[in-house]
């Protein structure tokens, strides 16, 4: 849920200023409204700003450029005199200094390679062949296009070898400067990172006044969560200040700050991602958390996997396993390895295998699956009973979007606002709702008749008369018209989009099965040590393989379906800032 906000208006005097900023800073709960306007041309923040992204690239890379630098030229060096060696190598381990001596004495070298199907004993004396190369000296230049000649290194392959070692010596001192520096600046550097963000933080606010009474008084607006309220009025009073708090505006720049239970906060960076809710929107957090888990477990389809995320999640969490791009990721994981562990055993997969045909299996546990819901050979109406439910899950989240949407619009702008999307909730999910009914025998063949009816005939009023009252009805039917388009289509593809939860499932099953048929096919009939190895290679192999595809797809669909088809329907902007208090 989104934390309620009130809205402070301070006018100080502009003597008391930065006293009076200081003392906010210290009750740090006030999100001071930053413009714009003059922050660009301010020389003493976009010096700030400049030292700030230094210093992140430097913690980012864990060292200054100049130590890294310096390890960069080595490592490269390293590479082309290795490279220099490997192509040395065919010509021997030949001595330097004799090689100068017959240079001197005025024997010239030639060095050649030839195809060997074209070498002849007369061009020179063979040094070596490699593959289908002949490498030859010769004490003449040789003038035919099927020789290439050779420019050798004055080193010798064992030479450079030498150079190599002294190389990764240099390199290995490289490596303790950073690590030395490390130890002795990174937490320094952290520190000044932190006093840079403060300098800009103070500069920003500063400059986000607006000076009146010929500049001797200074008005600064802020946002200040309803709860803190009391204990920041208490430090104001004590203040040499004039200050007035209400209730936000629509038109005003309310910031965000959500308050979720454990479990919501743990998707709220999803909610992130795609941007803060407005201050009249609803938090679209705890409806995403749930779905989403659903949908990433659908997409794993496997307990096995499951569980793998749910040990994964766990040593995140506890700090035994260290992954720089999942820091403070462990409880999300676990979270969703738990889903995945529990819908994974109903849709009856384990690392590949089919829970629900094994007969070792027993009978019991496999009447909690899914595929126990259809006939003898797992469908319903001759549909797949994944391929149903998915369906199924699609049209509930899409019914719930647009309920959400009806609700907020009402309350952010009134009902003659939202009569449109009223009537198209009570066609969509009245018409659904109606449809299930009949088909449960609830409602007779006559009283599903007279609801339709009357679910039509208020939905059409809604939709192509009054979907905005005051305007000119022949306006509101070519609109009602036009938007019975886009439903009719978009709707259509939204649902079918829910497909793809069964197919990624289905394809993470059958790819798990094939590992462990071609682990199967090694190990035999007749298993010996060497097939139990290379049994367990391929299915381990294979199973993390297939484990990290199928967690890439099952982060990236849902998300989609989430910020696409979810939120399409659910009307969210997701346009808002979120709360950044002013404080140290």
């Amino acid at each position: 849920m989104i934390t309620k906000m009130k809205k402070y208006t301070f006018l100080v005097m502009a003597s008391h200023y930065e006293q009076f900023l200081e003392q906010v800073r210290e009750a740090g709960v006030v999100h001071i409204t930053l413009k714009a306007e003059g922050l660009a041309e301010n020389e003493d923040i976009q010096a700030a700003l400049a030292e700030k992204e230094q210093l992140e690239r430097v913690i980012k890379q864990g060292a200054p450029d100049q130590l890294l630098q310096e390890k960069n030229n080595l490592t490269d060096k390293i590479a082309a005199t290795e490279h220099e060696a490997a192509r040395m190598a065919v010509w021997g381990d030949f001595d330097s200094a004799k090689m100068e001596a017959l240079s001197k004495a005025g024997y010239t070298l030639y060095y050649y390679t030839c195809a060997s199907s074209k070498w002849q004993d007369e061009w020179g004396i063979e040094v070596a062949k490699v593959g289908s190369e002949t490498y030859f000296v010769a004490l003449q230049p040789i003038d035919n296009e099927a020789v290439k000649c050779e420019e050798l290194n004055e080193k010798s392959s064992a030479e450079l070898a030498q150079d190599i070692e002294a190389l990764r010596g240099l390199l290995a001192a490289a490596d303790a400067r950073i690590e030395a520096w490390q130890l002795a600046h990174l937490e320094e550097t952290k520190q000044a990172l932190k006093a840079i963000d403060q300098q800009i933080d103070w500069k920003q606010v500063t400059l986000s006044s607006d000076s009146v009474a010929e500049g001797a008084l200074k008005l600064v607006e802020g946002f200040c969560p309803a709860d803190s309220t009391e204990a920041l009025d208490q430090r104001l009073e004590t203040l040499d200040c004039y200050y007035e708090a209400e209730d936000p505006k629509p038109e005003d720049a309310t910031p965000i700050q959500l308050h979720n239970n454990w479990f919501t906060k743990l998707f709220e960076c999803l909610t992130g991602m795609y941007g803060w809710p407005n201050y009249g929107e609803f938090d679209p957090t705890p409806i995403l958390g749930p779905f989403f888990l659903l949908f990433f477990a659908l997409c794993i389809g496997d307990a096995g996997y499951g569980l793998v995320l749910l040990l994964v999640g766990y040593l995140l969490h506890k700090g035994k396993l260290k992954i720089e791009m999942f820091d403070g990721m462990g409880p999300i994981i676990m979270a969703l390895g738990v889903g995945s562990t529990i819908v994974g055993y109903l849709m009856g997969g384990f690392f590949g295998i089919n829970l629900y045909t094994a007969e070792w299996f027993p009978a019991a546990g496999k009447q909690l699956m899914f595929n126990s819901l259809g006939d003898a050979s797992g469908k319903i109406a001759g549909y797949d009973v994944m391929m149903v439910l998915a369906l199924i899950i699609g049209i509930v989240h899409i019914c719930l979007a647009m309920t959400i949407k009806c609700l907020c619009l009402t309350r952010r702008f009134g009902f003659k606002e939202a009569i449109s999307t009223w009537g198209w909730l009570i066609l969509i999910v009245g018409g659904l709702v109606t449809a299930v009914l009949a088909m449960t025998h609830v409602f007779s063949a006559e009283v599903t008749n007279i609801v339709l009816i009357v679910i039509g005939a208020i939905s059409a009023l809604g939709i192509f008369i009054f979907n905005k009252p005051g305007r000119n009805p022949l306006i509101n039917i070519g609109a009602g018209l036009w938007d019975t388009y886009g439903m009719a289509t978009g709707l259509m593809g939204d649902v079918l989009s829910y497909l793809r939860l069964y197919a990624l499932g289905l394809a993470g099953g059958m790819l798990g099965a094939a590992f462990n048929q071609l682990g199967q096919m090694v190990l035999g009939d007749t298993p010996s040590a060497g097939t139990w190895i290379g049994f367990i290679v391929i299915v381990t192999f294979g199973h993390v393989l297939n484990l990290l595809m199928a967690c890439l797809g099952a982060f990236v669909h849902p998300l989609r379906l989430t910020f696409v088809e979810y939120f399409k329907n659910a009307g969210y902007e997701g346009s808002g800032k979120a709360y950044k208090p002013f404080k140290k």
